[in-house]
């Protein structure tokens, strides 16, 4: 037996409808078909795929919201300065990263629940202004 791909990641949240948004609007995730659990939740996916790739928990109490020993969950994305303009907007804080000889653009960020969250563009895209 050996693994083949990574499926997908769970996230807890104490607010189901802020942690949509922001995975609607910072990584273009969307809620899609779930199977009718007991509990609340989402699954969302990416455009134009076919499985959940990010799963989430809710109605989960603000103590159970801690780190584990997963650092972070990584994607990889496109469109760096869009991405960039919305974190700045929405006053959220992150860190930039070029790889050292790679090129790849690497940003780090949290989301509301305090998950660290890894976007990884093409050397290929611009730099940043600034």
């Amino acid at each position: 037996m050996s693994v083949s791909t990574m499926n997908h990641f769970t996230i807890l949240t104490d607010d189901l409808d802020a942690t949509l948004a922001f995975y609607g609007r910072h990584l273009g995730l969307r809620p899609g078909p779930r199977p009718p659990f007991r509990f609340a939740g989402a699954w969302l996916y990416a455009e134009g795929g076919s499985d959940p790739i990010l799963h989430v928990i809710a109605e989960q109490p603000r103590e159970r919201l801690v780190a584990g020993v997963i650092d972070h969950m990584a994607f990889t994305a496109r469109g760096l300065g869009a991405v960039l303009g919305r974190l700045r907007e929405d006053g959220i804080d992150y860190d930039l990263r070029r790889l050292p000889d790679y090129g790849t653009w690497q940003l780090f960020f949290r989301d509301p629940n305090g998950a660290r969250v890894e976007l990884d563009f093409d050397p290929a895209e611009a730099a940043p202004a600034g």
